[in-house]
């Protein structure tokens, strides 16, 4: 299992249990797109599963980017060393 993180606007963001890593994803008619991984994270105290990040197709890199960082605090996943 692939635990996908959807970023979907400043300090909004879902996550989802997923199968495969597709390189397009609709959720809630709306088109987002792989942006990193999936990739497993190091070991901590628990075992993680791998972590795909995506975000709205229609941004651009600097965008997402921006938008990741945003809520970069609020999801632990992306915080996490890979």
């Amino acid at each position: 299992m692939i635990l996908a993180v959807f970023l979907l606007a400043p300090h909004d963001v879902k996550t989802e249990h997923v199968d495969e890593a597709l390189e397009l994803l609709e959720r809630d008619s709306r088109w987002f797109s792989l942006r990193g991984g999936p990739r497993q994270p190091q070991a901590t105290d628990r075992v993680w599963d791998p972590v795909a990040v995506y975000a709205p197709d229609e941004l651009s890199e600097e965008e997402f980017q921006d938008l990741y960082e945003l809520n970069r605090p609020q999801v632990p996943e992306l915080n996490l060393k890979y």
